[in-house]
């Protein structure tokens, strides 16, 4: 993507960007005093672009403050009050339940402190809501609340975790992070944890299977700097843990705090450049989320071309921002959202929690397969004029769901799933198939083959292929019964399992450095070829039978220039994604040539075997 800066110091930056290599503070710095916003943007958006595509995510949430009343004073809050004061209030469960409605997705809790409420209460809270509303992820209490928790009730971290999540609790929200640094702890917010305590709990989380988000709030007394080190902090966490699911920079709100920025409320631009280097700061955390309830629904339409892709959703009844002088509507119809996230020429993507797409509002949307053996395909697709279609990343099995509801017009589809469907698909003559090995659908075991009988097997949420050839290789091939169980995406507690199923990046990843705990490493292709000698087939392109015969011919002729041109640079074309997951360029090279992209006899002779053995077992996952 061509850039024209305008500023000297940007183009190195841009070439570490382009080879996939990690920002300094030192570039961070240089980033925010740029002059030249819109190529600051412009860069933010082609990092976004690598990651999400033209997706833009939204939630069909309900925010839930069960009251007021908190122990804490902190100086730039205006929504606690003591007990007794004239707005305190606090919400019976009930009243909290009636806030909800059935077609919430998310439930987001987050409140005061108060001194007197019992431990049992905030189980009943997240319990209640799961219970009555089994669709909704629970999203629940802050790092300081858990902290506080903690203090109170003479609970472990640990504990305190485990209880929410056996009431419902799915994930966490990132509040309470603030600033990162010492200084600004003590002048604004003493009582609180400051980042060890923050980060603590959310590795906790992490390490239970608990993804969260993560947040700073920028615009008060902070300087840039120290924006910067709070980035590198969140960075390091993500890097040990993988637990962030997005990270949400929050523009202050001064209202009545006392506390009174230079110009009262942060500027667009600074919101803006904020976003943008925060995209391109925090290169392995998925997702930049352009909260608009803060940032008011112009600047976070104009933040989705600067790196956001996601808009959060509808919020409802959101106080704590707007307590404190936010400007923005205290709710944001689905309807208003979609137009939104339209007019900024992205694609609106209803998500849950997890970023599990649930209904994609476009038309013209090819799918696209996130992981780092598809970018032969998806590479120059991309920069190509794509003929009026968008894309979507999206994990292979979401695919195949969104397939089947008829909101994907084409896309590379996991095998099972273009079976499952195939009447209503045109096989393409692309696919993503191994020769003996894949390194990338790989099993991670504490036992042999034959050892896995009886046992319990974490198996990726992702493809519903993998899935059914580690089904017929343990049960045709050796014999063997296991259960199965669904991890989630994010952060897993893998230890539970006596072995698991991971694909994609993920699976190179621990493939290099290793699972703790799984001593033993099964590809799952070279299984599969010792036993068949034949090629596995992952994935195959096809599109809608109903897609007009021009748009068929339009889309063959992008794939086929698309392959074409990115087979004699499959290092260069993948190495940004491959150093993300810690390969080289000759370990991404040598990764990329290891599979064939065009489907021939032998591929189209696995596909009927394939067929013939799942068949012939009674599979149920």
């Amino acid at each position: 993507m061509p850039i024209y800066f305008r500023d000297k110091y940007l183009p190195p930056i841009w070439q570490k960007l382009q080879l996939g290599e990690r920002l300094s503070l030192e570039d961070g710095l240089i980033l925010f005093k740029t002059n030249d916003l819109i190529s600051l943007g412009k860069m933010a958006h082609y990092v976004q672009q690598q990651k999400s595509g033209d997706a833009v995510y939204f939630v069909l949430n309900q925010k839930i403050e069960h009251t007021n009343v908190c122990v804490l004073s902190c100086k730039f809050c205006d929504f606690a009050k003591k007990k007794g004061e004239p707005d305190a209030y606090e919400m019976t469960t009930d009243e909290i339940l009636s806030k909800i409605t059935p077609e919430i997705k998310e439930v987001h809790i987050t409140g005061g402190m108060p001194h007197d409420w019992r431990w049992e209460r905030y189980i009943d809270i997240v319990r209640s809501i799961h219970n009555k509303f089994p669709d909704a992820d629970v999203k629940a209490y802050t790092a300081v609340e858990i902290d506080f928790f903690h203090k109170k009730f003479k609970l472990p971290i640990e504990e305190i975790l485990r209880q929410l999540q056996a009431a419902g609790l799915r994930t966490m929200p990132g509040g309470g992070a603030e600033i990162f640094t010492e200084r600004v702890r003590k002048l604004l917010f003493p009582q609180k944890i400051g980042a060890k305590g923050y980060l603590e709990v959310h590795k906790t989380a992490h390490k239970l299977g608990i993804p969260t988000n993560c947040t700073m709030l920028y615009g008060h007394i902070e300087t840039i700097e120290e924006r910067l080190i709070h980035m590198v902090k969140l960075r390091e966490a993500q890097d040990e843990t993988g637990g962030f699911l997005s990270f949400i920079p929050l523009a202050f709100q001064p209202g009545d705090t006392g506390i009174k920025p230079k110009n009262q409320f942060t500027s667009a631009i600074d919101d803006l450049k904020t976003i943008a280097v925060s995209r391109l700061m925090l290169d392995n955390i998925p997702h930049i989320k352009a909260y608009w309830v803060m940032l008011t629904e112009e600047v976070a339409s104009v933040a989705l071309n600067f790196g956001a892709d996601d808009i959060d959703g509808t919020v409802g009844q959101e106080r704590i921002a707007h307590d404190a002088g936010a400007i923005s509507p205290m709710k944001l119809a689905k309807d208003k959202i979609i137009k939104m996230i339209s007019e900024a020429g992205k694609i609106p993507v209803e998500r849950d929690a997890f970023y599990n797409p649930l209904n994609v509002y476009s038309e013209n949307v090819i799918g696209k397969i996130p992981y780092l053996n598809s970018v032969p395909f998806y590479h120059n697709l991309e920069k190509s004029a794509t003929g009026g279609f968008k894309i979507l990343p999206v994990a292979p099995r979401r695919m195949g769901m969104l397939s089947k509801e008829g909101q994907i017009d084409a896309g590379l589809f996991s095998l099972m799933d273009y079976f499952d469907q195939e009447e209503n698909l045109e096989l393409l003559d692309w696919c993503i198939a191994t020769r003996d090995q894949v390194k990338s659908v790989m099993l991670f075991s504490k036992e042999g083959w034959t050892g896995l009988n009886g046992k319990k097997i974490g198996i990726t949420d992702d493809t519903a292929t993998s899935v059914h050839l580690l089904k017929v290789i343990l049960e045709k091939k050796y014999n063997v019964r296991t259960e199965f169980v669904r991890l989630h995406p994010g952060v897993n507690d893998y230890a539970s399992f006596d072995a698991v199923l991971l694909i994609g990046d993920d699976a190179l990843k621990y493939n290099k450095v290793g699972l703790n705990g799984f001593e033993l490493v099964f590809d799952l292709a070279k299984e599969w070829y010792d036993w068949q000698k034949l090629p596995f087939v992952f994935a195959v392109w096809a599109c809608k039978n109903s897609l007009s015969d021009i748009r068929k011919e339009k889309l063959k002729d992008m794939i086929s220039a698309a392959l074409n041109k990115s087979e004699d640079e499959y290092g260069e074309i993948g190495n940004m994604q491959g150093r993300q997951i810690g390969l080289n360029l000759s370990e991404t090279k040598e990764y990329l040539e290891g599979f064939n992209y065009r489907l021939g006899e032998r591929e189209r002779e696995t596909m009927s075997m394939f067929r013939k053995l799942v068949n012939e077992i009674n599979i149920k996952v």
